[in-house]
């Protein structure tokens, strides 16, 4: 038996994108493990666009901004499979088309979207799948290493982040009552993903972070989708409302004696 013991163990994987998702170097690992995976996209587009990449998983679409599309989800797994054991939620979204704004300046709308998307997405999936996790069900979203920290160029996700992760302790009282079900977090550091590519600026902040790391190198997806899967084992039992902080060292290391000297005497 394996280490994990996640063979045939039915887990749901929400948001693949691409080769380069956090969600899809999620399912890699999970297949490797022997579980049976089953993915859920936000549209007919990006299901044709994924669906060989995929194969053989079933892959649904379900827009998770439209409440009734999460209960379409929940009938079809539910005509499919008879337990999750699990399920990853690895969805975000901010609207930057209109380019950077100073925080105060944020649409209404645009900041509402994010929260919707990002955060209450959990918290509706939670409540559509709860009479179909297995009562040791364990549940991971992916964040962000903090949200305590005003990166400029990334906005008002860090709020959405910032709910996401005070959800997590809420939805595992909650279901407490009823279950075993466990909701963690893995919060990351800067990747390279289609997603962060969207963000204004990111590239240099993603440099600046790698040298901020201890060991001069920047988290991997594969970091992330390691320990996603470890939290979607019974090997983490003992781990609920909890975000696991995934960062290569970098936020001991703000005062690293070669960045410091850099930004007083840059060349």
């Amino acid at each position: 038996m394996s280490f994990l013991n996640l063979k045939n163990k039915n887990i749901l994987i929400t948001g693949v994108a691409n080769k380069k998702s956090v969600a899809y170097h999620v399912g890699k690992v999970l297949v490797e493990e022997g579980a049976n995976v089953l993915y859920s996209v936000r549209s007919k587009e990006r299901k044709n666009s994924v669906e060989k990449l995929l194969a053989p998983a079933p892959v649904y679409v379900c827009d998770v901004e439209r409440e009734e599309e999460i209960d379409k989800l929940q009938k079809q797994l539910a005509g499919d499979v008879e337990t999750l054991h699990g399920l990853v939620h690895s969805i975000a979204f901010a609207n930057y088309a209109d380019g950077l704004k100073p925080f105060h300046e944020t649409p209404k709308k645009d900041f509402l979207q994010s929260m919707d998307i990002t955060c209450y997405s959990l918290i509706r999936l939670a409540d559509a799948f709860k009479g179909m996790f297995d009562s040791s069900a364990s549940v991971v979203t992916i964040s962000i290493s903090t949200t305590r920290m005003a990166a400029e160029n990334y906005g008002y996700m860090a709020p959405a982040k910032a709910a996401l992760d005070s959800s997590l302790c809420f939805l595992a009282k909650s279901f407490s009552a009823f279950s075993k079900v466990r909701f963690n977090s893995v919060n990351a550091g800067l990747l390279k993903t289609s997603a962060s590519a969207g963000i204004p600026g990111y590239i240099d902040s993603y440099l600046h972070a790698e040298e901020l790391t201890l060991r001069k190198k920047a988290l991997t997806t594969e970091e992330v989708a390691n320990t996603a899967v470890f939290l979607l084992s019974e090997r983490s039992s003992g781990i609920n409302a909890q975000g696991i902080v995934l960062d290569a060292g970098m936020s001991v290391n703000y005062f690293d004696t070669d960045i410091v000297r850099k930004a007083q005497r840059p060349d």
